[in-house]
């Protein structure tokens, strides 16, 4: 099983002078630390708008800073909003293989569309089209990065003439491409186009194995059509994470964040907003059903039916057996949600240094044989899966259209021809 950090860059009012700037180099600190201990990706979001919940509007931006920084750790879009109303799709071409190119090939990039109504109405995209819109930017984008020209294209949701997009990626065809999924129906969509799924909701290890038996059968049939030039066949599922020796201080360090990742997610989905007088950390602490002292009694009973705390919250014991049962249910990788709410910088560099030592050691182990057989057993399904894949035809030499230097050189030459 691999493991990732996860950054929404969650930042409840009231905000101190300085927040923001803290918040941005903790969360660097962090990626650099979880490199140093072997940690495998670092998921950065992309959101707009979002006030407490996300303030992650430009992870090419973090993501290149933490390129500098790092050396093996992989440097992971999860998601950039990939519709052509938030960045046009050459423009993330050039910036995702821009951003391979300096991390020497240590890119994944995740595709996502965006939920809430703040993000939706601020960029004018209409809710009921959104997915189409991002699944049809998502192949281009990953045509721009292999053609050489590109073609060009006249679309649904944006077009553009042929030009050759610059730079190429390191990796070939292009950087791994996931998909940002939150139910059954978009792990569906996610294995039908050949893409990872970045499975953003938390589930328990029934649900899990459920969502992989999906996922895989689908990825193994006629069904599969990539949408890129490669077949990323991987689940990744998000969990919640705060690991202590004491499994109470684990409880206090993290499951306050924890729930406050929740109820801020439903409330952006569900209440009204007011933009920049949100209230979201208030109106948590007012509705949550225990406080701090309450909860760490309740937790002290050890019956489950008082207070149930976050699986991936406890000991190393209690995160082994739990990740251990979703490496079971075939999940790939789990992303380890640690930045949320008021979660500490201190508590979550200590909580990642005992999780390297003591839980990653033994989900580690053997890994690269399994990995190794998966790929041997899926081999033949993603062959024929690209098999079927409808490329976009290259322009011959002669069908490349000449772009003119300026209007008047060109109507020079039209005078001319007449």
């Amino acid at each position: 099983m691999r493991f990732g950090v996860f950054y929404e860059l969650q930042l409840p009012r009231p905000w101190e002078e300085g927040a923001e700037h803290r918040l941005f180099h903790e969360a660097l600190d962090q990626v650099v630390l979880a490199d140093k201990l072997g940690i495998d990706y670092a998921w950065e979001v992309e959101h707009h708008f979002l006030e407490e919940y996300s303030h992650s509007s430009a992870p090419e931006v973090f993501l290149a800073a933490a390129a500098a920084r790092t050396t093996n750790i992989r440097l992971a879009h999860g998601i950039r909003q990939v519709i052509a109303n938030y960045n046009h799709p050459a423009r993330t071409a050039e910036t995702v293989a821009t951003l391979d190119l300096i991390s020497d090939g240590r890119v994944d990039f995740g595709i996502g569309e965006g939920a809430t109504r703040l993000e939706l109405g601020g960029f004018d995209i209409p809710a009921k089209r959104k997915r189409a819109m991002s699944l049809e930017a998502a192949e281009q984008i990953a045509n721009m990065m292999v053609m050489e020209p590109y073609p060009g294209f006249d679309g649904e949701s944006f077009s553009m003439p042929c030009r050759n997009v610059l730079p190429k990626p390191m990796q070939k065809p292009h950087p791994p491409m996931w998909m940002a999924c939150t139910n059954r129906d978009t792990i569906k969509v996610a294995a039908r186009n050949g893409l990872g799924a970045l499975a953003f909701s938390f589930i328990d290890p029934e649900e899990a194995k459920t969502w992989s038996d999906v996922y895989y059968d689908i990825i193994r049939s006629e069904e599969c059509v990539p949408l890129g030039h490669s077949v990323n066949a991987n689940l990744a599922v998000v969990s919640s994470f705060s690991i202590h020796s004491d499994r109470l201080e684990a409880i206090r360090r993290g499951q306050e964040g924890f729930e406050f990742f929740g109820y801020a997610l439903q409330s952006l989905v569900t209440r009204d907003t007011i933009p920049g007088h949100s209230q979201i950390w208030e109106k948590f602490q007012a509705e949550r059903q225990h406080d701090d002292d309450e909860l760490l009694r309740l937790a002290a009973t050890g019956d489950p039916s008082q207070f149930a705390h976050a699986p991936g919250i406890g000991t190393p014991e209690d995160l082994t057996r739990h990740l251990s049962e979703l490496q079971n249910a075939g999940v790939d990788q789990v992303i380890l949600m640690q930045q949320a709410g008021r979660n500490r910088h201190e508590d979550i560099c200590e909580g990642l240094e005992l999780f390297a030592k003591t839980v990653l050691p033994v989900l580690a182990e053997g890994r690269e044989q399994r990995e190794a057989r998966k790929a041997e057993q899926l081999a033949p399904f993603l062959e024929a899966a690209l098999s079927r894949k409808r490329t976009m035809p290259s322009l011959a030499q002669s069908e490349i259209p000449l772009v003119r230097a300026s209007v008047q050189k060109a109507r020079v030459n039209q005078g001319s021809a007449t």
